[in-house]
């Protein structure tokens, strides 16, 4: 557990610390220092999650929930090497976060951006995140084994050497997010939102994306003279993403 901490120091810059939670009582800080192991230790024994957390947060991005495939696409080169400055953390069996250093400050706007084209939780905002420190387990009572055992967060991979260059948003990425209604007027008795968007929808592939919307207004249902434009609407589908390349990402 001392060689995590000294790794974690480094790639933290040694401005970072550790907090202990309880669901009931809350959360508070432990210096990351060896003399605290013991203590830290007792206290995931008794059920509270241990996490951690970089003092200079603007620094340091963290995808959260995500699967090894995602790992792989996003944070390693078709080689198997891995991409700049990550830190790999398996924080339950086939549940990874993923920590990014940025050489360049980012703000939260633009990393609630790149969380979401990695694919992150989207209930894991960045504002004033803590990350599951490796080395303790991850009391979760989901992952509580038949011998009440709990699945050990381990490291995977740390790069503390070098720091990930994460390009600049421009006005033209911020508008691919923005909520465009879709022009039909649904029709039918369900009860549903007066209009829905293609966003809503987002499977992190053009492709699904689009064909989970078009579901969605089928089962809204289309009046009549919009027939011939959905149909049209389905074969422009399958048109422009029979070749589509994946999003370059960082």
């Amino acid at each position: 557990m001392e060689k995590i901490l000294v790794k974690l120091a480094r790639y933290f810059e040694n401005h970072w610390r550790i907090a202990v939670l309880d669901f009931k009582k809350g959360l508070w800080c432990v210096a990351p220092i060896s003399s605290n192991i013991a203590y830290l230790k007792a206290q995931n024994l008794n059920g509270r999650h241990i996490l951690m957390q970089p003092l200079h947060s603007s620094h340091y991005l963290l995808a959260d929930d995500l699967t090894w495939p995602l790992v792989c696409r996003h944070h390693r080169y078709p080689q198997g090497r891995w991409k700049p400055g990550r830190m790999v953390v398996e924080t339950s069996p086939h549940n990874f976060q993923v920590w990014i250093h940025s050489h360049t400050p980012l703000a939260l706007q633009d990393k609630r951006y790149w969380l979401k084209i990695l694919r992150s939780d989207p209930a894991a905002d960045p504002a004033n995140r803590f990350g599951r420190c490796p080395g303790f387990c991850n009391p979760k009572q989901k992952y509580r084994s038949q011998k009440g055992q709990y699945p050990l967060s381990k490291l995977i991979w740390i790069d503390w050497q070098t720091e990930a260059i994460i390009p600049a948003i421009t006005p033209q990425d911020s508008s691919r997010s923005r909520i465009i209604p879709f022009p039909f007027t649904p029709v039918g008795g369900v009860c549903h939102q007066s209009t829905i968007c293609r966003k809503q929808f987002d499977c992190g592939d053009e492709s699904r994306t689009d064909f989970s919307y078009a579901l969605a207004l089928l089962r809204r249902g289309l009046s009549a003279c919009h027939e011939i434009n959905f149909t049209l609407f389905l074969a422009m589908i399958y048109c422009c993403h029979g070749e589509r390349t994946d999003q370059k990402t960082i």
